[in-house]
């Protein structure tokens, strides 16, 4: 396995290379320009000097008459005072007559071959392969009285000497670059070390699963989710929020935009004198009333910012009466088990009196009509949930006087693939209870409730009658909606429930890719249908052609 480097490291040696790839690149600059401009000074100082020297007085006669001892005489101490390399006087016939540095070229020609214009009485400045090497050279012509070129002056810098002065230059330069690279050592090292600690020591693969997470979980959350800033800018928002609050918008377009331009809160939503952390508050986003918490972004002890997270508040009521299905199914249970003490005192105390025939005589009344449903439930259904649930609900029924009929073709051996026993017990408990709740609405006499329940012909059908007060054709259609309920107004039960029970029924039925239709059931009371397949495709969100009204 190939070994990462920690991104501290990465980082100072990326800096220390580019440091060091600028230095090297500046110093090529540097160099470039010392030498240019050392040549250009140091050309310059030869000709001043070449011209002086031809100038000088005496010089010009000496030339003409080759008085080699006295030329040397005369630029002798020039020369000790000169920091030119060589100085060297020529005639018109370009023979030496003083060379400083080799005595021994007297007579002989000088090399170069860039005199002509000199002759002319020019003085030039040149680059040329002399007697002793290469060197940058200024000529100057000597003049007679009567102003003709009679001698030339050549003063000159042999091209190692430049060479020595760059090296000079360039490694004072090095000890001052090598200073600076030292101190960029030193800050990229802490840089670098500063960096990561303000990454909390994560390497920047780490801190990038992690947003990649971060974005998952959120978006995986059922709950809406937003962040702002302390400017009130949105800095965050999840799918859920979007859809809850019908915010159409992708997320890249809203970030960074005022929450107030995207959301219609109510007043004092962000008053800042209240507790910083709220919870379970109800209020109103985009016209729909949710259940809001608030909590701070703190930053170094700060806020700088704040999280909402809310739900739907129907969500809440729809939770609440899943959860008062349970109590109801447990109430059932009490119920029974209530009935059955009364029953055992009872006859308990005939056989303490010794009236055995009584006795005998109450246990048959008794157990005449409750055994025969323990019966019959307990053959036709396989679910013992469920025959606890028919049974609870028969009790339940006879204590508010009405009778719970099963049809004598019941039977349900296995449930469909695509609904659990919990589901199940939702939607036959729902429908039971609705039928009981609209026969005690309806005036006497109070029919009996009917309930069938198969699972022939490959497919779970629920069919509960009642002969209540019936359903309205206008609300049929809007029955299965949440909040909906066709209790009369003042109803207890149906100002608890706030309609749940029936959307429940619906959203359970819809899951599991079966249908339901509400028939009116004669002479009076309404009729529930419910089919679900054993072999459907399931389908998600709510489907509104599922339910038929007959």
């Amino acid at each position: 396995m190939k070994r990462r480097l920690p991104f501290q490291v990465k980082l100072f040696l990326s800096l220390v290379l580019f440091s060091c790839l600028l230095l090297t690149l500046l110093g090529a600059i540097l160099f470039h320009f010392i030498d240019r401009q050392l040549h250009h000074d140091l050309g310059q100082r030869a000709r001043v000097q070449a011209s002086e020297i031809a100038l000088m007085p005496g010089l010009a006669d000496k030339v003409a008459r080759r008085d080699l001892t006295g030329i040397a005489q005369l630029i002798q101490p020039l020369r000790a005072q000169s920091d030119a390399s060589y100085i060297v006087i020529g005639d018109v016939h370009e023979q030496h007559l003083y060379h400083s540095e080799s005595p021994e070229r007297l007579n002989l020609p000088m090399i170069g071959g860039d005199n002509a214009e000199v002759l002319q009485g020019k003085t030039i400045i040149s680059v040329r392969q002399g007697g002793i090497g290469v060197s940058l050279r200024s000529k100057a012509p000597i003049f007679n009285a009567q102003h003709q070129v009679i001698g030339i002056v050549s003063v000159g810098y042999l091209t190692s000497y430049i060479a020595n002065i760059n090296a000079r230059l360039l490694w004072q330069a090095a000890l001052y670059g090598l200073a600076l690279l030292l101190l960029l050592f030193l800050f990229s090292w802490l840089f670098s070390r500063n960096l990561k600690k303000q990454m909390f020591r994560l390497e920047p693969r780490d801190i990038a699963l992690l947003v990649l997470q971060q974005k998952a979980l959120l978006e995986a959350m059922y709950e809406g989710v937003f962040a702002i800033n302390e400017e009130r800018q949105l800095i965050l928002i999840n799918r859920a929020a979007r859809e809850l609050l019908a915010i159409r918008q992708d997320e890249k377009m809203l970030l960074g935009k005022p929450l107030e331009a995207i959301l219609h809160v109510p007043p004092g939503f962000f008053d800042q004198t209240e507790s910083r952390n709220r919870h379970d508050q109800i209020a109103v986003l985009n016209q729909r009333q949710v259940i809001v918490n608030r909590v701070p972004i703190e930053l170094e002890g700060q806020e700088s910012g704040w999280v909402f997270s809310f739900r739907d508040k129907n969500d809440i009521n729809t939770l609440s009466s899943q959860l008062s299905q349970v109590t109801r199914y447990a109430d059932n249970l009490r119920m029974m088990r209530h009935e059955q003490l009364n029953w055992t005192a009872t006859l308990v105390g005939l056989l303490q009196m010794q009236h055995y025939d009584e006795a005998i005589r109450y246990i048959q009344a008794q157990s005449e009509g409750a055994q025969q449903v323990l019966d019959f439930v307990s053959a036709r259904f396989t679910s013992p949930a469920l025959c606890g649930l028919l049974l609870g609900k028969y009790v339940s029924a006879r204590e508010k006087g009405i009778e719970l009929n099963f049809d004598p073709a019941c039977q349900m051996t296995r449930l469909p693939p695509g609904i659990n026993e919990t589901a199940l017990m939702s939607v036959i408990g729902n429908l039971v209870d609705n039928a009981v709740d609209a026969t005690l609405n309806a005036p006497p006499p109070r029919a009996p409730v009917e309930l069938y329940i198969s699972d022939r012909n490959q497919e779970l059908l629920i069919e509960v009658a009642d002969r209540g007060c019936g359903v309205d054709d206008d609300m049929k259609a809007h029955l299965f909606e949440q909040g909906v309920t066709s209790k009369p107004t003042g109803d207890d039960l149906a100002g608890a429930e706030h309609g749940i029970g029936l959307y429940l029924v619906a959203g359970y039925v819809e899951q599991a890719g079966g249908s339901i239709e509400i028939s009116d059931n004669a002479p009076r009371g309404t009729l529930f249908s419910v089919f679900i397949p054993y072999h459907a495709s399931h389908t998600t969100g709510l489907n509104h052609d599922a339910f038929q009204t007959a």
